[in-house]
């Protein structure tokens, strides 16, 4: 066996036969059927259930919609073994003013450093979309609006929301405030369509 970490044929071939099991219980966890997953991913569902019953290899055309679906990245979908640099190359991306640097791979939850600076004689504008928030404060004083209550939260300190309620996030005060940063993927498509910096 060789110590280079290569695969093997026979690692291979089981690694392909465990790709229809995974994708079953994957859509039966989010309780979906063959039919709505059919619906979401363009793909004729006959097609979805030879593949989780094994008789249909597994394609990218098909596979990348079901990863999108399921808000998993691909090899993680495939059981692909883990290969390369495992460290996150951070490309901050910058909207209305706040710098957001993601610190985790697309797909599922998603992790980013927040910068928020001062915006002076700007108003409170409270967005609402999809999702939970999750914000902890790494540095500076974080004002919080949510519905109609208004927190102020230091370093050390944590919130979770529910984003349908409306919320403004922004410093209390003269200097920018760092935050730690949890959303889902409805989160992260409203925060960051934005061209990167």
């Amino acid at each position: 066996m060789s110590s280079t970490g290569g695969d093997t044929g026979t690692a291979k071939q089981d690694r392909l036969a465990a790709v229809g099991p995974r994708l079953r219980e994957l859509r039966r966890r989010r309780g979906l059927t063959l039919a709505r997953l059919a619906e979401e991913t363009g793909v004729n569902a006959s097609t979805l259930s030879r593949l989780e019953g094994g008789t249909r290899k597994p394609t990218l055309e098909i596979l990348l919609p079901l990863a999108e679906v399921y808000a998993v990245p691909l090899d993680e979908l495939v059981g692909a073994p883990p290969v390369g640099d495992p460290r996150i190359h951070l490309k901050p991306v910058t909207r209305d003013g706040m710098t957001y640097v993601p610190l985790s791979r697309p797909g599922g939850v998603q992790a980013h450093k927040l910068l928020i600076p001062p915006r002076p004689g700007t108003e409170p504008d409270l967005k609402t979309h999809e999702g939970f928030e999750w914000v902890y404060v790494l540095a500076g004083r974080l004002r919080l609006l949510l519905g109609d209550r208004r927190l102020v939260l230091r370093a050390g300190e944590a919130a979770e929301f529910d984003t349908h309620v409306p919320h403004w996030l922004g410093p209390d005060d003269d200097r920018t405030v760092e935050l730690l940063v949890l959303f889902g993927p409805q989160g992260e498509r409203a925060h960051l369509r934005a061209r990167t910096t």
